[in-house]
């Protein structure tokens, strides 16, 4: 919610609370208690400190743990599929992703789709990734740009010797696919034995990096941006520190049948995700850090009047009386808000509801 959001529904909420209070001092004069309260000159029926120290507006959220990203695995080549990397498993560059009639297709990074067999004198993007898997792997010789070279099929040739395949010089989707990074299995999209060809799905595969995703409601998009620190408590009750990557723009409604407003999701990294443990699908906790303001005065939400001109004041008690002060509003957080107004000073006692 925004800052000036809660200033309203605030306001609309001391409000009702002073209307309240009017109809106790109304009926004040029927018993015993209530002569009480009005003998004592307006005195709250409890009070709070005015406190100084640092004010965060961090919050919580449940979120679930998983990996990034998600897409299919398609074949490449008609056959007999006869392997397939196993769910749960992380595939790296040049690592199997399934067999199809014994040949193994391997895992390349790029963003480019493999979707031709190249060969000496082609040119384009997959042919640049191609070159750049193979250097990075140490099948050098040729010059890393968008040419598949003479000197490319011969380094293809290398890769395909060690791999005791029939050394061509081309290569294609029956031999390689390309992804970001490295995949994760989240599960098969068909089984050995099965009939596979071109276009169909043989894997489900996801980032290999640990991800949490939650929800947030529209109304408060505003209060979480790309790059908000948080710190997310895992299964296990450890904690691990990262960062929101990534905020949706498209609303949706929420799961929850009880609560079907619309919300955007929310996806975090980890700083170290190699070191997050815990099953799919675990629900989490996310801190959100938020900002901090240090050093400032603050009180009770719950301490807040709705001033008869406007604005916001707070019912300061000394000596055994109490007066209004008019404050001005700063932050909101951990069930307090930041005030600052004359006269005012740590320790000083404040009127709040009773419990």
């Amino acid at each position: 919610m925004s800052r000036r959001r809660l200033v309203f529904a605030l306001a609309a909420i001391v409000a009702v609370a002073g209307a309240g209070a009017a109809v106790t001092s109304v009926t004040a004069m029927t018993g015993p208690e209530k002569q009480r309260v009005v003998a004592d000159q307006g005195l709250p029926p409890a009070t709070a400190s005015l406190t100084r120290g640092d004010l965060s507006d961090s919050s919580q959220r449940e979120g679930t743990l998983g990996h990034l990203g998600e897409r299919k695995i398609n074949a490449g080549a008609a056959g007999t599929l006869n392997w397939i990397a196993p769910t749960g498993s992380t595939v790296e560059r040049d690592e199997r992703l399934y067999e199809v009639d014994g040949r193994p297709v391997r895992l390349m990074y790029g963003a480019e789709p493999m979707y031709r067999t190249l060969k000496a004198g082609d040119e384009g993007k997959d042919v640049r990734q191609v070159e750049e898997n193979l250097a990075a792997l140490g099948y050098t010789g040729f010059t890393v740009d968008e040419e598949y070279t003479e000197k490319t099929a011969a380094a293809v040739k290398r890769w395909q010797k060690s791999h005791d395949l029939k050394r061509t010089g081309t290569i294609g989707p029956d031999a390689i696919a390309f992804a970001g990074s490295a995949l994760r299995v989240k599960e098969a999209g068909a089984a050995t034995g099965d009939q596979v060809g071109p276009g169909r799905p043989v894997l489900t595969v996801t980032g290999s990096e640990r991800v949490v995703r939650f929800k947030l409601p529209v109304a408060e998009a505003g209060t979480v941006k790309t790059g908000t620190r948080v710190s997310v408590q895992l299964p296990d009750g450890a904690r691990a520190a990262g960062k929101v990557s990534s905020v949706g723009r498209t609303a949706s409604p929420g799961d929850d049948p009880q609560d079907t407003s619309p919300k955007i999701d929310i996806t975090v990294s980890f700083d170290a995700p190699e070191k997050v443990k815990g099953v799919d699908q675990s629900p989490v906790t996310v801190d959100l850090t938020g900002e901090t303001r240090r050093n400032v005065l603050s009180v009770p939400v719950n301490a807040l009047l709705a001033l008869p001109g406007g604005g916001f004041g707070i019912q300061v008690v000394e000596n055994g009386k109490a007066r209004d002060v008019e404050v001005e509003l700063g932050m909101f957080g951990q069930g307090r808000v930041e005030v600052s107004g004359d006269g005012l000073r740590e320790g000083m006692k404040v009127g709040v509801p009773s419990a």
